[in-house]
């Protein structure tokens, strides 16, 4: 994704922007330091890779763009908040209000079924309304292609679909950005292929910024970014780089 629109010279809405982001850890006699003054932006309806080697810090700074953790020190706006000014309270409410998650493991609940999973986010909104939310998981669980599903519960639902159930959940909240965290990890290599192409596929259907962590270098290339985490730094590559 170009950052000027060509035809109107526009630049493009800024939905994340992390400056000088630094996050350590305190240990006995020091601090280890995962990453230092990291510095980007993220636009509105981009698919963004991370990677890195392990215990590079991927899943750490998703963790502080997402909201779900907070940096050391460093400035990071999310659809236009300032999270460091805002209270844990506030911030959950920024996750809920603009952002959806996927992650490796799928997490959903054992107990309820297909839909019920997909409703999940919509039940901690106030103006809940369970026949209005069934309609729309029902209708989400149709373009993931699960809708005979519907009444099953993840236990019988094989690997892939279980992460489609849980792209479905992501979206059901109309977030601004998903941020998915190996969403292919626990996958075949076909299932794999599938679920990427439906991360694309939603991302350019609902315009929702897309943000994953991944150890796939052929996913991080299909990506319109990929920013690589190497010795605490932010290396950004170009196009179609490994």
């Amino acid at each position: 994704m170009t950052h000027v629109n060509s035809d109107h010279s526009i630049m493009p809405q800024v939905i994340i922007s992390a400056q000088q982001l630094t996050q350590k850890i305190p240990l006995a006699q020091k601090q280890l330091s995962i990453f230092e003054n990291l510095s980007f932006e993220i636009y509105r309806g981009e698919q963004v890779a991370i990677t890195g080697r392990s215990g590079s810090g991927k899943s750490t700074l998703l963790g502080i763009l997402a909201t779900l953790d907070q940096a050391s020190s460093g400035k990071l706006t999310v659809c236009g908040q300032s999270i460091a000014e805002l209270n844990e309270e506030q911030r959950a409410l920024v996750r809920l209000q603009h952002i959806g998650f996927v992650f490796q493991s799928f997490q959903l609940l054992p107990h309820l079924s297909t839909v019920e999973n997909v409703m999940l986010p919509l039940r901690l909104q106030p103006n809940f309304n369970f026949a209005a939310a069934e309609q729309k998981a029902l209708a989400l669980l149709k373009k993931v292609g699960l809708e005979q599903q519907a009444q099953q519960t993840p236990k019988v639902l094989s690997g892939g679909e279980q992460q489609r159930v849980a792209i479905a959940r992501a979206l059901i909240s109309n977030p601004q950005i998903i941020f998915a965290d190996e969403p292919t990890g626990n996958l075949d290599a076909q299932t794999a292929q599938e679920i990427e192409q439906l991360l694309f596929q939603l991302n350019r259907e609902f315009g929702t910024t897309l943000v994953l962590v991944t150890h796939d270098a052929n996913l991080a290339q299909q990506c319109q970014r990929h920013f690589e985490l190497v010795n605490g730094h932010c290396i950004e590559h170009g196009q179609g780089e490994g």
